[in-house]
């Protein structure tokens, strides 16, 4: 009995140990130990509060500050040596600082359970995430003004039905991208005020008898309130399915222009060239060069999605209060940051790495009658009925099609057979340039509008 007593905080109340089986079922400290340095954040805030309440001595504040001190060393050198038998990463770094500075180790956690502690742990690993995404989402925002701001002239085919629609400029269908990614920091953004909240002090399910101040650790830990019910304090994991949820929609958007990529960059498209680097070959087709980041980018956001609905579904059958089903929250969102992680570090360089070829975005754009809306909307400036326009350019697009010819490359006679309002002014409004140029308004694809547009969101980033 001795044996299981050093091993296990709770060995008292059992007959028998553990089974070897179940300990490495129900052990989580091969992947939880990438708590470990806020475990030690959240404790030293713990023991000052307790010494600040008297409920440690002011010596055992020291000697568990030097214990935690020299733990935190041990785990960023990686000599710390993790045992499978102390189950988490709590047990351990616990076990560890008795070892070093015996009793006040063992005090340390009054006052507090490993319920409301790995809670802590996981908000304090999340806040840090969030900071570190945003940063990198703002790093491909910027990527992404970069090269639109040399591209607010280059023209290409604007998509409905992945069918010719109407002409845009490149910089425009990327600020597109810029939007979905400025929502995606105000997400994680709003996301994180609801993180910020302190469940320690709700000890296993209740609270605690002894006389703690919440409020200090919350200030300690720079959280910006605590939680205010104990219950929902260990239970609740709303905030790890929200971050998923936000992320799981950054991959999203990453997939669509991934998906854009990939097809720009086909020979039948040919738009665009990704950089070497970001490309491979085929093991027996030497001319191949295949997208392999955007396509995996596009294969990770199911994996995400998958964690998505994985936290959902651990959650939704659980009674109040802890339940150990919930060990399986860290697992699906530490891959989350670790694959939103890695997409956006590596999706910024990739776009920087991006040679964008006009001529081929021109050419398909003079292809599909991109300006027929402009030829229905002059009609229209002329006082024909959008709705009889909207006809009559069909039928011209019909004829057009027929003798394999542009709109633009009708003769005015021949243009003049659909309408007796058509004039030489027409062939201004049906160039790709006069397309652009008529969208002048805030959110259109005019030149000056897009320029207008990259200027604002420098500015945003910047503030």
């Amino acid at each position: 009995m001795a044996t299981m007593q050093d091993n296990q905080t709770w060995s008292g109340r059992f007959n028998e140990p553990v089974a070897e089986l179940v300990k490495r079922y129900t052990a989580s400290v091969d992947f939880d130990k990438r708590l470990a340095l806020f475990d030690i954040q959240g404790s030293l805030a713990h023991a000052e509060m307790l010494a600040g309440c008297g409920i440690i001595s002011a010596q055992d504040l020291k000697d568990i500050r030097r214990g935690l001190g020299q733990i935190e060393s041990e785990v960023v050198s990686g000599d710390f040596v993790w045992q499978l038998d102390l189950e988490d990463v709590h047990l351990n770094i616990e076990k560890r600082l008795t070892t070093l500075v015996g009793d006040a180790g063992k005090r340390l956690h009054t006052g507090r359970s490993r319920n409301d502690q790995v809670a802590t742990d996981i908000r304090l690993y999340l806040r840090s995430a969030i900071d570190d995404i945003t940063l990198l989402l703002k790093g491909l925002q910027t990527a992404l003004l970069d090269l639109a701001q040399h591209h607010t002239h280059t023209i290409m085919p604007g998509f409905t039905h992945l069918q010719v629609a109407q002409p845009v400029s490149f910089a425009h269908h990327l600020m597109a991208y810029f939007e979905m990614c400025q929502r995606d920091v105000e997400r994680f953004c709003d996301a994180r005020r609801r993180v910020n909240r302190l469940p320690l002090g709700a000890a296993a399910l209740a609270g605690t008898s002894y006389p703690i101040k919440r409020e200090m650790v919350a200030e300690l830990l720079g959280f910006e309130a605590v939680c205010q019910n104990s219950l929902d304090a260990v239970s609740d994991r709303d905030f790890a399915i929200e971050f998923t949820a936000a992320a799981a929609l950054t991959m999203t958007h990453l997939s669509r222009l991934s998906e854009e990529l990939i097809l720009w960059m086909n020979p039948r498209f040919g738009f665009i060239d990704i950089a070497d680097r970001f490309c491979t070959g085929s093991s027996i087709m030497p001319q191949k060069k295949n997208p392999d980041v955007p396509e995996l980018v596009r294969g990770k956001t199911g994996r995400v999605n998958g964690n998505l609905v994985a936290l959902l579904t651990l959650m939704k059958g659980q009674p109040l209060a802890y339940n150990k089903d919930n060990q399986e929250d860290k697992e699906p969102l530490f891959d989350t940051v670790d694959t939103l992680t890695q997409t956006l570090r590596i999706y910024a360089d990739m776009m920087r790495g991006i040679t964008v070829k006009p001529e081929a975005m021109r050419r398909a754009a003079l292809q599909g009658y991109a300006t027929a809306t402009d030829l229905a909307d002059y009609l229209v400036k002329k006082g024909l009925p959008f709705r009889d326009a909207h006809e009559t350019v069909a039928v011209a697009v019909r004829s057009a099609e027929q003798r394999g010819v542009d709109l633009a490359e009708l003769k005015l006679e021949e243009l003049q057979e659909f309408s007796d309002q058509i004039t030489d002014d027409v062939f201004g409004v049906l160039t790709l340039e006069g397309s652009l140029a008529a969208r002048n308004h805030t959110g259109g694809t005019a030149p000056q509008q897009v320029e207008a547009a990259i200027a604002r969101a420098r500015k945003l980033l910047a503030s």
